[in-house]
């Protein structure tokens, strides 16, 4: 059977590492999303505060199968 999927946009953050970064928002995405297939890193990027890195930052194209 052929399958159609939706691809989404989010942004996930952490204080740690862009790692860290792409699992908090793959985890919050799935309480939401059931069946999420993939992901892409998009743009990777971080805040700044006081001259040190307080904030890393990856936008992710998420895509999932829609069920019928």
């Amino acid at each position: 059977m052929d399958s159609v999927f939706k691809v989404i946009e989010i942004v996930g953050t952490s204080k740690e590492s862009y790692e860290k970064a792409i699992n908090n928002g793959i985890t919050k995405a799935s309480e939401t999303i059931k069946a999420i297939s993939w992901f892409e890193v998009v743009q990777q990027r971080g805040a700044v505060k006081d001259g040190k890195v307080c904030e890393f930052q990856v936008v992710l194209k998420v895509g999932f199968k829609l069920i019928d």
